[in-house]
């Protein structure tokens, strides 16, 4: 007999369940357990007196083991759970668990020592749900729009992009590098005249960082696209591309979210609002008092993106907002500049930059001298090479994914978020 999801059982049909036991209850007369699959959950009614061969078989079984049980379900006006309830004619144990070490407040460095039992609870569940059907809304534009999805190299040769904050490991008797970004093959991509392709893969980052937004391997959603000289249409593509993610997520979760989480997805409306960096400090100052520190001028810090949603809500009643503007020595060497500023933008939601997009630099002799001013020289010549025979002017953008769902969710940190966390200070599970 095949299993039976919980939600497509039939009243008075045979049937076969299976899945874990969340709740095992023992009283003097019946056997009562919660039984839960990735569909729903039933509760399983066992009379003692008439089924004493598997009640033996249940002594000693603790919550969390994996039970298969056939029999059929039936109405009943008593059980709360729906209504429902499973009378089986006989179960079989797959797998007895453990009494959990998780205790209800366990806090979140435990629970990450045991996420696969954090990860049990229809909360957490319910947040990868959510991520995985995101990503699929925002592929499903990209592949609608005649996107081609790549895959990249996670081992490379040189030290990527800025030369910094890269994971050395030893590849053969000499030095390999995990990739910051999959930003030189997407340009490559684009060398290689695919003109418009994605990539949704890890990234490792080699920061010593003990943030809430920050790990040392997330996953990134990158886009290139060629033939765009205008970073308004990069930005309308960004921007259609979160839409139809957040749409997706509205549609199938929003009452669960509402439910689990406290809050709901909002969808934007279009334009995001856009604003330039100067303009943004002035407004900052004239509104709230605030000046940004010396040393973050031509950039932005932790207080000011903050804030930049505090100013986008009051002023546009907008969650995202585009910020452009930034000074050259704090964006990287391939960035395009127009009187020797960077045309790119970051996008700011909820309190937080997700996104980091430009147009990039395609001419070979521009491109070298602005790598030679980062001080990259070595490094990137394999890169360089891309742009010696031919290369059609591009852009694109990146978007964190596991930053994203957070903000959504709006729970406190990468490590709630993540299906598994890697930070500083975190190597296991």
């Amino acid at each position: 007999m095949k299993r039976t999801l919980i939600k497509n059982l039939i009243e008075n049909e045979e049937s076969k369940i299976s899945g874990f036991a969340k709740k095992i209850r023992n009283t003097k007369y019946m056997y009562f357990i919660i039984l839960e699959d990735r569909s729903s959950s039933i509760q399983v009614s066992i009379e003692k007196e008439t089924n004493k061969e598997m009640c033996e078989q249940l002594e000693g079984v603790l919550s969390d083991s994996v039970i298969e049980f056939v029999g059929k379900m039936v109405k009943s006006e008593y059980v709360k759970n729906g209504g429902k309830e499973f009378i089986p004619t006989s179960l079989n144990i797959l797998s007895k668990a453990d009494a959990s070490p998780l205790e209800d407040n366990a806090n979140i460095d435990t629970r990450m020592d045991y996420r696969w039992i954090d990860l049990r609870t229809k909360r957490n569940n319910l947040m990868l749900k959510v991520q995985s059907l995101l990503v699929q809304g925002m592929r499903d534009y990209l592949y609608e729009n005649d996107f081609t999805e790549i895959h990249t190299p996670k081992l490379i040769g040189a030290a990527s992009e800025s030369g910094s904050e890269v994971f050395e490991v030893n590849y053969f008797n000499r030095k390999a590098y995990l990739a910051q970004s999959p930003q030189f093959y997407k340009q490559m991509a684009i060398a290689s005249s695919l003109e418009r392709v994605f990539e949704v893969a890890p990234v490792f980052r080699a920061e010593n960082s003990n943030t809430y937004r920050h790990a040392t391997e997330y996953t990134g959603f990158d886009v290139e696209i060629a033939y765009i000289d205008d970073l308004e249409e990069l930005m309308n593509i960004e921007e259609d591309l979160i839409i139809n993610g957040l749409i997706k997520v509205k549609e199938k979760y929003n009452d669960q979210i509402k439910e689990l989480f406290n809050t709901e997805v909002i969808i934007p409306n279009k334009p995001f609002p856009r604003i330039d960096l100067n303009d943004l400090y002035n407004k900052l100052h004239d509104k709230y008092g605030y000046d940004i520190p010396k040393e973050d001028v031509g950039d932005m810090n932790n207080e000011t993106e903050s804030l930049i949603t505090k100013f986008a809500m009051e002023e546009y009643g907008s969650e995202f907002i585009f910020v452009t503007g930034f000074s050259k020595s704090k964006r990287p060497f391939y960035h395009k500049r127009e009187n020797d500023k960077p045309i790119g933008y970051d996008l700011i939601y909820r309190g937080t930059e997700i996104t980091t997009g430009s147009l990039r630099e395609h001419r070979y002799d521009i491109l070298k001298k602005q790598s030679e001013e980062k001080g990259l020289t070595k490094d990137v010549e394999f890169y360089l090479n891309f742009f010696k025979y031919g290369c059609p002017p591009h852009g694109g953008f990146g978007i964190g994914i596991d930053r994203l769902n957070m903000l959504l969710l709006n729970l406190p940190s990468l490590k709630e978020e993540m299906f598994i966390f890697r930070g500083p200070n975190r190597l296991e599970p």
